[in-house]
């Protein structure tokens, strides 16, 4: 075996911070001192590694001289800490008000994942994968992200199965929080051609009728809408860009699609503190 020294790519303050958060776990646990096989801080950085490089479980508990499923049950406490710090959607409207956004934004993203195996029917009774998504034509899970106008997350969704439809995800899971922003904050959404529909505050592109002559083009003022509308909404790429690009394990999770909801929510946690947005 051949040993080496590597650099992680992160502030000693986002390790310390974590650090805090797994040691007020084990005080909520009531976990004796000394009794666990890797400090706080050691088990910080095993998560952190997992986060950032992808690096695989057994490998990061051969490295820490602990068992595999100690490493496995490690990491999910690493995962849950985090997610615990994530805002709630009203909590992230609010901010966000406050900071004066003039609008949010609204997007989808799958999460490609390999642990699936339950089937669905669909509308027409036909028994499906109920992970897949014919948009994407791969497996995973369906996350929506609110974004400042920056294009920064403000708070991501629970996980819906691939083949649901982001509207879908919306009316389950945000359109009743964005209605209120809008009409209590004064704070409207942005959203593409997938959210078309879903109420007022929520503004989208504008479509052809479907009883419009084919080939009719739009007017004017609606593709100049529609232009205004994508060239505001061009930054709200940046906020699954932040996460997947920075936190490595994003680009493909190996875990159970149920756990896609909290593992995107610890990497939100990680990136707003690394923007400075918590201290």
């Amino acid at each position: 075996m051949i040993t080496y020294t590597a650099t992680l790519d992160v502030d000693d303050e986002l390790t310390r911070y974590l650090s805090r958060l797994l040691a007020a776990e084990r005080r909520r646990r009531l976990t004796p001192r000394g009794r666990r096989a890797l400090t706080p801080f050691k088990q910080a950085v095993l998560g952190l590694r997992w986060f950032l490089d992808r690096t695989p479980i057994p490998k990061l508990a051969r490295d820490n001289n602990i068992g595999r499923a100690t490493g496995y049950r490690y990491i999910d406490e690493v995962i849950d800490v985090l997610a615990d710090q994530a805002p709630d959607l009203h909590e992230a409207l609010e901010d966000a008000a406050g900071q004066g956004a003039a609008y949010v934004m609204v997007d989808g993203k799958l999460f490609s994942t390999d642990r699936l195996g339950e089937t669905t029917e669909n509308k027409n009774g036909i028994l499906i994968d109920r992970w897949f998504s014919g948009k994407h034509h791969t497996q995973g899970g369906n996350v929506l992200m609110i974004t400042d106008p920056t294009g920064f997350p403000l708070w991501t969704s629970p996980v819906e199965p691939g083949s649901v439809h982001d509207s879908t995800s919306a009316q389950e899971h945000v359109l009743g929080a964005l209605y209120w922003a809008y009409s209590e904050l004064d704070l409207p959404t942005l959203g593409d051609g997938g959210f078309q529909g879903s109420g007022i505050g929520v503004f989208t592109p504008i479509k052809h009728s479907k009883s419009a002559p084919k080939g009719c083009p739009l007017d004017i003022d609606n593709k100049t809408y529609n232009a205004l509308l994508r060239g505001l909404r061009a930054l709200c790429e940046r906020g699954f860009a932040l996460l997947t690009q920075r936190w490595r394990t994003l680009q493909h999770i190996t875990a159970s699609p149920r756990k896609i909801t909290t593992i995107v929510q610890a990497a939100l946690t990680l990136t707003r503190h690394e923007h400075g947005k918590i201290h």
